[in-house]
């Protein structure tokens, strides 16, 4: 069975646009044209991945980032305006995964859908049962679970892979572009504030400043010895 789709937009020419491109590629998609009803459809049907219209009627896109977000940790693509740059920060902070930005192109907004569901997928199965041990630090690659000084830390499947690739080349500077490809799966230019704000919410998460550290035009590198 293909995997299941929320797709959230008050315009019904753009939901049944994006439904159509998605059913063509097998995907099960749930159609809702607002906030409340949104949150209703998640829940019974616990979607796979959810594209998400920033302005929305009730509750708008931001709000139910949030709400979702302390359920779920879903993969999200929000579309937003051109000129709706603050909107993209705070969903990006909150927790979206990527954004597409209106007017969009739906072969390329499929192309991003198949990316994260393909990488979502098939990091389940790629990674080894290995368990990085490092001071201040612990990866169970294969339960895709993280310790901080021994105390759980409750990552977003994203979030995990971005610290994965972080910590199998741990000491060495990955730049932004190699972040994206290797974390993203983009064949193509996106945003790399994408990884800019990923990593803020990586860090916030890990509890840690000293861990992720910032290579000044360059990129990141994880900072750990070993245990």
């Amino acid at each position: 069975m293909k995997e299941k789709i929320l797709v959230i937009d008050d315009e019904e020419s753009i939901r049944n646009l994006v439904s159509a491109y998605l059913k063509a590629e097998g995907y099960q998609v749930i159609l809702a044209e607002d906030g409340i009803s949104a949150l209703a459809s998640f829940r019974q049907h616990q979607p796979d991945l959810v594209i998400l219209d920033v302005m929305l009627p009730g509750m708008d896109g931001i709000e139910w980032l949030g709400q979702m977000r302390r359920e779920s940790n879903a993969y999200v693509i929000m579309l937003t305006a051109r000129t709706e740059e603050t909107d993209r920060i705070v969903g990006l902070s909150l927790g979206a995964d990527d954004y597409v930005t209106k007017p969009f192109s739906p072969r390329e907004l499929v192309a991003r859908v198949k990316s994260a569901l393909r990488r979502l997928h098939g990091t389940a199965h790629d990674l080894q049962d290995e368990i990085m041990v490092f001071k201040h630090l612990r990866i169970d690659a294969g339960r895709r679970q993280v310790w901080v000084d021994d105390e759980m830390v409750s990552l977003t499947a994203l979030e995990f892979d971005l610290l994965y690739a972080l910590a199998e080349h741990r000491g060495l500077v990955l730049s932004r572009e190699r972040l994206l490809d290797r974390v993203w799966g983009y064949e193509y230019y996106a945003d790399q504030r994408l990884v800019n704000v990923h990593i803020g919410n990586l860090r916030k998460k890990l509890g840690r400043d000293d861990l992720v550290a910032t290579v000044r035009g360059v990129g990141y590198r994880l900072e750990v010895e070993t245990a």
